[in-house]
């Protein structure tokens, strides 16, 4: 660095005098960058850290203006590679499966009601959601999913884009469905900043904007307030690069919540990294370069071992071609006498033009040769890199190899192993899917229940307390898988004895269904098989005619 410069900088940190030397300010400036974080990962002075320049500034500036391009490569790579389908698919299983099935359980406590008045709400409510859950005419506003198939889209969706959009709809009223709710799906790329809004202050990022009737700042597609809190949402009426034609302004906003009401009109699901930050990313996003690159090797190696297992000949003859009835695709171009040439020259090839196939010969030249190499392929440990690139993946993913790639090929512990730590990513997601979804839908539906009277809640609109004592719910889904069910009906045993867990808890966790409704089943099930009693042989046993020797008397 010129000493003009050093000083410069010099001057910029305080120093006002040039009496230092150079040598000295940069023995100075060494000890000083050396200590803590600064002989480690901070450090610019190690080889293997110079040429690392790493820059990150607010999250409207790393993840929104970058979105759309992760969301197109997370849709393409799970088209079109074997293991970002397998990473977002399992998720999907693992998480929702055939659908989380909502249970009441209100606070009764709460509510002032007894254990059987409990019950009877929570199976009449339970009754009256399950006609509006089951039915894709009654939830779905397009009419083709019910509201278990929505959870399987929007999983999918939210894992692909980073985040997804429900709109409340209301319908009329149908003979067949007393409620008007509705439920409109709404990929990430339609909610953004209109092109029509003031974006003076952001000239390059087309991402941000400002609604110039309220002047509050909108981060693609989402309005905020002074203080921050997601206000409104702008929704495209048709996709970014869309074909059809619309005029520019096609964008709605729909307020976040209701005023009256305060209920939701928009739910938005996503997995948020950052403080500040108003759009999910995809979750392939960290691994998206690793995945291109296997699925271009993998490619290329197969493309390899398939060219590899053509047989393919060329000979170099000036006899008759007819003669060598074999798979050939290109004769070229020469007349072998009346009625041959003809024939010859109907094929359309070029004379430079070959072919390769399974067992195919093709006719050369006069003077033409060719020869082939030995490949070998596929590369010696293919196998083994593929493996480990799959294992990075799936740590950086949070699904263990060994459930990723569906391989259970090693001991009982490092299977079991993989399926836990599985299961804690399920549990985890599942918990935000819940909170993001399924919870603000099924309390939007049951405050119209109530408004409309079908279900009977004293207090709900009244006092929120008494609100969320009602809206009480948990959701069931697909349980954990089990490698040995005895080993683990046994450790189940243990915990329930010494009270670690209840029987409900263990069968809602472990088994995914509801313990009252198996006892009930199963105390149906006794009767049926219970031994039943010989009343004639007990009535005949006490009016016996035999004789009465007084045996046994006293």
């Amino acid at each position: 660095m010129p000493k003009k410069n050093l000083f410069n900088r010099l001057r910029k940190n305080g120093v006002q005098s040039k009496s230092i030397s150079l040598s000295q300010y940069r023995n100075d400036m060494q000890r000083a960058y050396v200590k803590g974080y600064g002989d480690a990962g901070a450090s610019w002075t190690k080889r293997a850290l110079k040429g690392f320049t790493a820059k990150s500034g607010a999250p409207i500036e790393d993840i929104d203006i970058n979105n759309k391009t992760l969301r197109q490569r997370g849709r393409i790579l799970y088209m079109a590679s074997p293991v970002a389908a397998a990473a977002i698919n399992t998720n999907r299983t693992k998480i929702v499966g055939p659908g989380l099935h909502m249970r009441c359980s209100i606070n009764r406590d709460v509510l002032g009601l007894s254990e059987t008045a409990a019950k009877e709400w929570q199976r009449t409510t339970e009754a009256e959601w399950n006609m509006w859950a089951d039915s894709a005419a009654n939830c779905d506003a397009l009419g083709m999913n019910n509201f278990y198939e929505l959870q399987q889209m929007v999983l999918k969706a939210w894992l692909m884009s980073g985040d997804v959009f429900a709109l409340f709809k209301r319908y009329e009223k149908e003979p067949w469905n007393p409620y008007t709710l509705r439920l409109y799906l709404i990929e990430a790329d339609r909610v953004s900043t209109p092109k029509t809004v003031s974006l003076s202050s952001f000239p390059v990022n087309s991402t941000e904007g400002e609604n110039s009737s309220n002047k509050n700042k909108i981060h693609d597609g989402i309005e905020v307030d002074s203080n921050g809190r997601v206000v409104a949402y702008h929704i495209s009426k048709t996709y970014p690069d869309q074909l059809t034609k619309l005029p520019v302004d096609n964008w709605v906003r729909v307020e976040a919540r209701g005023k009256l009401t305060g209920l939701p009109n928009v739910l938005h699901i996503m997995d948020a990294e950052r403080p500040d930050q108003y759009r999910g990313v995809s979750y392939l996003a960290p691994v998206i370069e690793t995945l291109l690159q296997l699925r271009r090797y993998t490619e290329s190696e197969l493309t390899a071992a398939l060219v590899q297992s053509y047989l393919t000949a060329w000979i170099t003859t000036e006899t008759n071609p007819a003669d060598f009835p074999f798979n050939e695709v290109g004769v070229g171009e020469i007349d072998y006498g009346e009625g041959v040439g003809s024939q010859i020259n109907d094929v359309s090839h070029s004379e430079n033009e070959y072919e390769m196939g399974p067992g195919q010969i093709n006719h050369l030249a006069p003077g033409e040769s060719v020869t082939l190499g030995n490949p070998n392929v596929p590369t010696a440990g293919f196998e083994n890199f593929v493996k480990t690139i799959c294992q990075m993946v799936g740590a950086g993913l949070e699904v263990p190899y060994d459930v990723l790639m569906k391989e259970f090929n090693a001991s009982y512990s490092a299977s079991k192993g993989a399926l836990e730590e599985m299961w804690e990513t399920a549990k985890m997601r599942r918990s935000w899917f819940v909170s993001d979804f399924c919870q603000p839908t099924y309390e939007t539906w049951l405050a119209e229940a109530v408004a409309i009277g079908r279900i009977k809640a004293p207090g709900f609109f009244d006092n929120p307390l008494i609100r969320a004592a009602w809206c009480g719910a948990r959701w069931d889904g697909p349980a954990q898988t089990h490698l040995d069910p005895v080993k683990e009906a046994t450790a189940n045993e243990i915990l329930v004895k010494h009270g670690w867990k209840s029987n409900e808890q263990i069968t809602r966790e472990q088994y995914g269904s509801n313990w009252e409704d198996n006892a009930e089943i199963i105390r149906q099930e006794n009767k049926v098989f219970a031994p039943e009693t010989d009343t004639s042989n007990a009535s005949s046993a006490g009016t016996s005619n035999e004789p009465d020797d007084g045996a046994g008397k006293e």
